[in-house]
């Protein structure tokens, strides 16, 4: 019998409809329950593609005798930590201060009014490598509920003040400077891996935000150790197992120092941001292998994420049927040499083996290697191993696939449109502009209301319940941005604006401070606030860039000072913690540089215009804004009193309130913008 999860439109609360536990969705009347049965509340936070969440689904909530045990002593309340980050932010916050880690899923204890009082992620259906199992758990907090109530009551009430206490030094004094832009350099080199690509050890992130300071970093100054990091890093991504060398596009991260060995599950944010890092790689460098990857990862995105609706979904999980009826982790993505043979023939197969690193022993599990490029294919056998990967593709494509989680989550939409629409515009693809704009007019019909809040996610084309938080507003903002100054149509920046005003209405606090979530929103035991960048740029440093653009298009000051306001974090983290602090090192970079308004006028017919404005697109240029449109066009204010120049299409640029002399030559524009 379905649960109370199955009016929900989350695809991991949907996966728990049919447990035998009695889960409630996060709610007021959960609570309620827990009160008018004077039972503590258990809280399981996780997510659709989350490998050891199915792990403790199967384990514990699918077994009738645990659940028994849960329904009786418990009310049990599931969260998708997509759907609700401001939840799953606040009890990671409490779970990581108690036990000094965390992850997911998320197992927290709480009393009727909220407060945590105990605190793990996977428990084992028996207990095993030091962990009690999760009955012995359970029935330890029952035991606890029942005879030591008065202490239950002051661990909660403690972790509450102690998380209300920890207000966030900003650092809100001054802005992000040389110094601290040169302090973070020397902060990175020294945690770079030098052999391998990437910062730190393993497990081992694609590092999309500092790539994207680096590479502006390189730009404004010449660096080029920071240029070489970043594309070093890149090719070795590029070229390892967390890239899909068949179907494009990268996993979550590597479980080794060498890239070698992924954890399988896609997700949409880390597509989006590395697409768009290798774009700007393409642009820095004109890399063969940085136009590759940049459109091979857009046409993934396209082919395997986008919805019915125009959207595009969260993720694809790492598990598959391995065709015996398990689900096992990589099953889709993994070859032996036999299933070369199998595919290939003998010939072709060795030659695949070579190119790919497909050894007898294997890469990964059960004999079985993750496709790799270890060299480039010589001349004399790029034919051969294009047809190779094509019929590999193929035959990859009739194994059972993993599963998809289709909700639509605004935030990383909006990382997704600014993606497609400037590598649509970099390499004369208009049709990823095209998916770019649909995205964007799915979260404009669906996502936004008539005064320009945002809902979270959506599913089917059905809006969901839950209210936008600060990375939704942000990350659209830049999408719409970006997607403006590729199509030209005006009603993008106006669109951005809207947002950035609640923006600054709705999540603006002290001394250029920002709140994860608004004013308006439930209150929970904290208010989460986090400048920190994760998986995705924060909230905070999001909004910072955004803000900037949108105040570079407009002249607006109240945009701007928003903008430097929260860059004060980035004074303070940067020189400290850079590779927790890209993306607002990389917006400090845009502010160190201007940015540049770049506005190009013109019929846009007329070839010269565009040369122009491909140009502009193509600059280098730290946060640069373009505007591209008839002279004296209404459709962005950077147009306005911009006449042709002797009856040609020009070019303006301005930076720090000084405009240069307007070009018509794209030799001279290029100049401008170095």
């Amino acid at each position: 019998m379905a649960n109370r999860l199955a009016h929900e439109t989350s695809p991991y609360l949907l996966q728990h409809a049919d447990n035998p536990v009695d889960w409630w969705p996060w709610s007021a009347e959960a609570f309620e329950e827990a009160r008018r049965r004077d039972v503590p509340v258990l809280l399981s936070v996780g997510y659709s593609s989350c490998h050891w969440c199915h792990v403790m689904a199967h384990e514990s909530f699918e077994d009738d005798a645990t659940a028994a045990l849960v329904n009786e002593h418990f009310v049990a309340v599931k969260v998708d930590r997509e759907e609700r980050p401001d939840v799953d932010a606040v009890y990671m916050e409490a779970v990581q201060a108690a036990t000094g880690q965390g992850g997911w899923p998320m197992t927290v204890f709480l009393t009727p009014d909220a407060a945590p009082f105990y605190f793990g992620t996977y428990f084992p259906p028996e207990p095993r490598h030091g962990m009690p199992s999760f009955p012995e758990v359970l029935d330890g907090v029952r035991a606890a509920w029942a005879d030591r109530r008065g202490e239950v009551a002051e661990v909660a009430d403690r972790i509450v003040k102690d998380l209300a206490g920890r207000s966030l030094a900003h650092g809100g004094r001054g802005l992000p400077g040389e110094e601290e832009s040169a302090t973070a350099l020397l902060g990175l080199v020294r945690e770079y891996d030098a052999t391998r690509g990437g910062f730190g050890g393993a497990p081992k992130f694609p590092p999309s935000m500092v790539l994207e300071f680096l590479l502006r970093h390189h730009a404004r100054t010449g660096a080029e150790g920071a240029l070489q990091m970043a594309s070093d890093t890149c090719e070795a991504m590029a070229r390892g197992g967390i890239y899909d060398q068949l179907g494009g596009g990268f996993a979550r991260y590597a479980v080794d120092r060498a890239w070698v060995v992924p954890h399988f599950e896609k997700m949409l944010y880390d597509n989006a941001l590395l697409c768009r890092v290798y774009a700007h790689l393409w642009k820095a460098t004109g890399s063969d292998l940085a136009r590759r990857v940049a459109l091979e990862t857009a046409d993934f995105m396209v082919r395997e994420l986008r919805t019915p609706e125009g959207g595009f979904a969260s993720a694809l999980d790492a598990d598959s049927d391995d065709g015996t009826g398990r689900h096992v982790e990589g099953a889709y993505y993994v070859w032996t040499p036999a299933q070369l043979a199998e595919v290939l023939g003998a010939e072709d197969a060795a030659l695949a083996a070579t190119h790919y690193g497909v050894t007898e022993d294997g890469t990964f599990e059960h004999g079985a290697s993750v496709l790799q490029l270890p060299q480039e294919a010589g001349p004399a056998d790029a034919g051969r191993i294009a047809s190779i990967r094509t019929r590999l593709h193929a035959a990859r494509e009739r194994r059972a696939r993993p599963g998809r989680d289709d909700k639509v989550v605004a935030a990383w939409n909006g990382l997704a449109i600014a993606a497609l629409a400037e590598t649509g515009a970099l390499f004369d693809r208009p049709d990823l502009v095209e998916r770019a704009t649909e995205a964007a007019d799915l979260l404009v019909r669906l996502h936004l209301d008539d005064g320009g809040r945002l809902t979270r996610t959506s599913k089917d084309g059905r809006a969901g319940a839950n209210a936008g938080v600060l990375e939704d507003y942000a990350d659209v903002a830049e999408g719409f941005l970006a997607l403006a100054a590729v199509t030209g149509e005006g009603a993008w920046l106006d669109f951005a604006g809207l947002l950035l005003d609640h923006v600054l209405d709705r999540f603006t606090g002290e001394g250029g401070a920002l709140y994860d979530t608004a004013h308006d929103a439930e209150t929970l035991i904290r208010r989460p606030q986090d400048p920190t960048d994760n998986a995705t740029p924060s909230g905070w440093t999001a909004a910072a860039g955004a803000l900037l653009s949108y105040a570079a298009h407009t002249g607006s000051e109240p945009h701007r000072t928003a903008a430097e306001g929260a860059l004060g974090v980035v004074k303070a983290l940067g020189p400290r913690a850079p590779r927790f602090i890209g993306w607002g090192l990389a917006v400090a970079e845009a502010l160190l540089d201007g940015p540049r308004e770049i506005a190009v006028v013109g019929a846009a017919a007329d070839p010269a215009f565009q040369e122009l404005r491909r140009t502009a697109l193509r600059a280098t240029t730290p946060g640069a804004v373009l505007a591209a449109g008839a002279p004296d066009g209404e459709e962005f204010p950077l147009l306005r009193d911009r006449p042709l120049v002797a009856g040609s299409p020009a070019a303006y640029v301005c930076r720090h309130f000084t405009c240069d002399a307007p070009v018509t030559d794209p030799e001279a524009l290029a100049g401008r913008l170095r």
